[in-house]
């Protein structure tokens, strides 16, 4: 529990809670973006040093491994602000060893917050086959299509995942390629927006010139490239859902305990404090399952079940804790723009992030009955 921390991470957490009531306790202008507050965010996260907390050492950062990350995580989420996902500085992603003019064009403005990176791994349902790359000499063709590309709208490239070949059709395997979303033969097939409000593409591919300076890595290392970092997402997926759970139980306090229009405060109710009762409970169980598997991903033993299980759990939990809050607040909670109208649009999506919850149910099981990992 976050209860056990050393002193050098509590002293960073109160740090952290500073920060907070000096940058993100403003209410009124939470709902509303503004690129200027952005820009502020970063300055005083910067000024503060949590800004390179997600960053390498190579590019001037102090990076925090992931118990630290997790409760710096769960703060930020427990503000509900628009503008906590500005505190920490872009990582590299699949990009972190890149050298040469990929770093250069693509990498360092990417560190310095002066573009923006999407990736492109879902391919359509429909596709006559998967998007592939040849490679001749100099360049790669690229061709294919890419149904979600996650934030793609707000992209300055894309981090598109092919399979190569050659120029006889032999096989080398899977590779991440970096290209600009304006290149000539990339196209916009259809721009939407999802549940939570994602401004996401999809994306073709017709005979895309891409020189092989921006190949990431090796042939046969796309794959391996885009799973690498994905169980630290999970576990920020799962900080991110219990920093709700907190932030959703502060707001029923306060609800719950104001006078009503019947005259008597709701937490009065024998049936309300029940359901109160119970979503303390459950987010008490959910910090603890957050927290063990944070200690446990800066071990040396393999945590990828426990991560797993840690992101179902917190994200489901997620889910029950905003629907709850929403019956108890009545219906005005369901009014675009209320808080909790948010929140349930968000939470609903967190289950697919990283990973559908029930893929990740048929991984732990492989885990441990083919590979007789993950512990209890």
């Amino acid at each position: 529990m976050p209860d056990n921390l050393p002193l050098s991470l509590l002293k960073i957490r109160s740090s952290m809670e500073d920060f907070i009531a000096s940058n993100l306790s403003l209410e009124s202008d939470e709902l509303e973006f503004s690129d200027g507050r952005r820009r502020d965010i970063i300055t005083a996260s910067k000024a503060a040093g949590f800004y390179y907390k997600t960053q390498s050492q190579e590019f001037g950062g102090q990076p925090a491994n992931l118990l630290e990350l997790t409760m710096l995580r769960e703060q930020l989420a427990a503000t509900n602000s628009i503008y906590a996902r500005f505190v920490f500085g872009p990582g590299p992603g699949v990009l972190h060893q890149a050298r040469g003019k990929l770093k250069q064009d693509y990498l360092d403005p990417l560190m310095r917050g002066e573009k923006q990176m999407a990736f492109g791994f879902t391919e359509p349902e429909d596709a006559d086959r998967p998007t592939f790359a040849v490679l001749d000499n100099s360049h790669l063709t690229l061709t294919g299509r890419k149904s979600y590309v996650t934030e793609g709208a707000s992209a300055d490239f894309i981090s598109v995942l092919v399979n190569l070949e050659d120029t006889i059709g032999k096989k080398l395997g899977t590779l991440m390629v970096v290209v600009d979303k304006d290149a000539q033969g990339v196209s916009i097939e259809n721009a939407f927006t999802s549940l939570d409000g994602g401004a996401h593409l999809a994306m073709g591919f017709d005979a895309v010139q891409v020189p092989v300076d921006n190949m990431v890595g090796k042939p046969g290392e796309g794959m391996p490239r885009a799973l690498k970092n994905i169980a630290d997402v999970r576990l920020m997926v799962a900080a991110e859902s219990i920093g709700i759970c907190l932030w959703v139980l502060a707001y029923l306090e306060k609800k719950l305990t104001a006078k009503h229009r019947s005259g008597h405060a709701l937490a009065d109710r024998e049936g309300v404090r029940l359901r109160y009762a119970d979503l303390r409970i459950e987010t008490y169980v959910g910090r603890s399952v957050l927290y063990r598997t944070a200690r446990l991903a800066i071990g040396k033993e393999n945590s990828v079940n426990e991560i797993s299980a840690c992101k179902i759990y917190c994200t489901e939990l997620a889910g029950r804790v905003v629907d709850q809050a929403v019956q108890l607040s009545g219906g005005q909670a369901l009014i675009t723009g209320h808080p909790l109208e948010k929140l349930y649009r968000q939470v609903r999506s967190l289950r697919f992030v990283e990973g559908a919850n029930d893929l990740l149910r048929l991984n732990i099981a492989k885990g441990k009955f083919d590979l007789g990992l993950g512990k209890l």
